[in-house]
């Protein structure tokens, strides 16, 4: 209980810290949606932070592994997402990202006080999302099976790299759709597109289902699944597919209608048939 409470303790110092420090330099920016970025690189650093903090007295050589394998994981998704939301900030600054720019607009003068708050929130979001990460921390036995990962940490694994390769491949085929001028004001359905509308979104949740099932062999690992749960909400409800789409409609009108009616939106499959087709 003692570790627990000390792992949870130093997050919550790290992403206070962590949000108001982007919060000043995103005043100073006057550009809110560096908080992505910082957001995503953040994961990184919390995943050190449990591997350094959690104790390692009376701790087997194979609850090690798991940790050790955990927080590479973290690292390499947490470094090519936050690598990408860079570049994609970057092309636009000082521009703001619509979301935040509509944000702007509604707050008014209240926009830096309230936008502290938000990027407070963002931050203990980042802690509960990282449940999963924590719980297999706090794990003192481990298993000598399957490469010391033990089955949920293997099948975790492959979970995590089917979605870490799906994302980065959705996202570069709609960097290369709208690389083309040729197809400015049209839809994507390049690639894991035709069958998606938002296949960048289910492979991003599908990470966190890994990290979820990774966590299944720790002691109270199921609560681990809180965190891909949480993840689907936003994605689903929230300012994923009904704020992307709000806007794909403004932009492209009835060709996104007829992708809407014609494309899965969220788990990639086959498309359905339909008599009116726009490009």
């Amino acid at each position: 209980m003692m570790a627990a409470l000390t792992l949870l303790a130093a997050a919550l110092v790290f992403v206070v810290i962590e949000m108001t420090a982007t919060w000043l330099v995103a005043r100073k920016l006057r550009n809110n949606g560096i908080v992505d970025i910082v957001w995503s690189f953040g994961f990184g650093p919390l995943a050190v932070l449990a591997l350094f903090v959690t104790p390692r007295l009376a701790v087997s050589s194979h609850a090690v592994i798991r940790w050790e394998a955990i927080t590479a994981l973290v690292l390499i998704w947490s470094l090519r997402l936050g690598t990408h939301l860079l570049g994609r900030v970057r092309s636009h600054h000082p521009h703001e990202d619509v979301r935040y720019a509509k944000l702007r607009e509604e707050w008014g003068a209240a926009t830096d006080r309230k936008m502290f708050g938000f990027f407070q929130l963002q931050g203990a979001l980042q802690v509960v999302l990282s449940l999963p990460i924590f719980l297999v921390h706090l794990d003192s036995t481990g298993t000598a099976n399957y490469f010391g990962l033990g089955l949920t940490g293997c099948v975790g694994s492959l979970l995590w790299l089917l979605g870490l390769l799906g994302e980065s491949l959705a996202d570069r085929q709609l960097a290369r759709f709208r690389a083309d001028p040729a197809n400015k004001g049209k839809v994507c359905q390049a690639g894991l597109w035709n069958y998606s509308r938002h296949p960048n979104y289910f492979f991003e949740w599908l990470v966190w289902v890994g990290y979820a099932v990774f966590a299944l062999g720790s002691p109270w690992g199921w609560l681990g699944l809180i965190a891909p749960g949480l993840m689907l909400h936003f994605l689903l409800n929230v300012t994923g597919i009904p704020m992307t789409e709000e806007l794909s409609l403004k932009s492209k009108g009835d060709a996104y209608r007829d992708y809407q009616r014609t494309t899965s939106a969220f788990v990639p499959w086959f498309k359905k048939t339909t008599t009116n087709e726009h490009q």
